[in-house]
């Protein structure tokens, strides 16, 4: 299974942003990042969607 919570917080870390500004990109409220990356929620298929794609942009291999 695909863990959303430790990519999410990874590729924050390597694009040096906040929950807020990966909130903006995503076009969610910053709780809903906060959420996910800790595991409590997961985002909709939409959203992954998105993330997928950014991950992608700065070359993260999804399937570690």
């Amino acid at each position: 299974m695909f863990d959303y919570a430790k990519k999410i917080k990874e590729y924050r870390e390597r694009t040096f942003i906040t929950q807020e500004e990966l909130a903006e990109k995503l076009g969610v409220n910053y709780v809903s990042v906060c959420r996910w990356e800790t595991g409590r929620f997961e985002p909709n298929m939409d959203t992954k969607k998105k993330l997928v794609a950014l991950f992608n942009e700065i070359g993260m291999k999804i399937d570690d």
